[in-house]
């Protein structure tokens, strides 16, 4: 930058003096940065990086996807569903810069920055800050591998259902995850099982239910694969029903932006459930 060191001492000085704290811890050895500096420092950053990225937008009048995307997802639906919906679409755009999470705590959109969220669940009343658009509930079937049901029969009922092993997805809490019956009148009914094998993510649940453990309630986003290879199968389908609510979620003046917009379209027309 062609400036001298004490021309940037005294600027770093300046700027200390106007926030009123330090930036800097300085001895006669080392300089670091306190950290009241290094929040400053990645706020700064985060400043001009938009900066830059409203420059692009501009330049490019609104028509292309440009400039760093924030996408936040459940671990699994995140790496089975969007993943390659993004992957691909990144491919068709190289000026998008994809960031995206995977996780299963809760993310708050506006502190963290995040331009487009995927949601499974969660409020029923947004607030006024989010933009939202619901693409239907996941549905909940029950299924088994080719070998256990070989080996165990195949439950014509849900009398029958209840007599068999049973993965279960485990709780952080200790809990686990009822099943959800259909009874004869149409209600569904919770019902809290006893399982062969209890475990804490639904990919997990999945191989337990391959390797043959027994039966699992699971959605079908979850399993669309290992049924169509016929690694998995379906059993009482008359017992299949709606799961958890699907929706996209973002701060609502992000969708000005074409990133975010192009995003929450390609999204919404992959991801839909009819």
């Amino acid at each position: 930058m062609n400036l001298t060191n004490s021309a940037i001492s005294k600027s770093v000085a300046r700027l200390e003096d106007r926030l009123g704290t330090r930036l800097f811890e300085r001895t006669t050895r080392r300089l670091t940065m306190t950290d009241a500096g290094s929040a400053f420092y990645r706020t700064c950053v985060r400043v001009l990086a938009d900066l830059k990225e409203a420059e692009v937008v501009l330049s490019t009048q609104f028509k292309e996807p440009v400039g760093r995307l924030r996408l936040d997802a459940p671990e699994a639906f995140g790496r089975l569903r969007v993943l390659p919906l993004l992957l691909q679409f990144t491919e068709q755009h190289p000026y998008l810069l994809p960031h995206i999470s995977l996780t299963d705590r809760f993310v708050d959109l506006l502190n963290e920055g995040i331009d487009v969220a995927v949601r499974i669940g969660g409020a029923e009343h947004w607030p006024a800050s989010l933009g939202h658009r619901y693409l239907g509930r996941e549905r909940l079937i029950f299924c088994a591998s080719p070998s256990y049901l070989a080996k165990h029969g195949t439950p014509a009922s849900a009398d029958e259902l209840v007599c068999h092993d049973s993965v279960l997805y485990g709780k952080a809490d200790g809990s686990t995850s009822p099943w959800l019956i259909t009874n004869n009148t149409g209600l569904v009914e919770r019902k809290t099982m006893e399982g062969r094998i209890i475990v804490g993510s639904g990919e997990a649940q999945v191989s337990a239910v391959k390797a043959g453990y027994g039966i699992a309630q699971l959605a079908t986003w979850l399993i669309r694969d290992d049924i169509k290879r016929g690694d998995l199968v379906t059993i009482l389908p008359e017992l299949t029903t709606d799961g958890l609510p699907l929706n996209l979620v973002w701060p609502i003046g992000r969708q000005l932006f074409p990133k975010v917009n192009s995003i929450l379209e390609l999204l919404s027309k992959e991801l839909r459930i009819s």
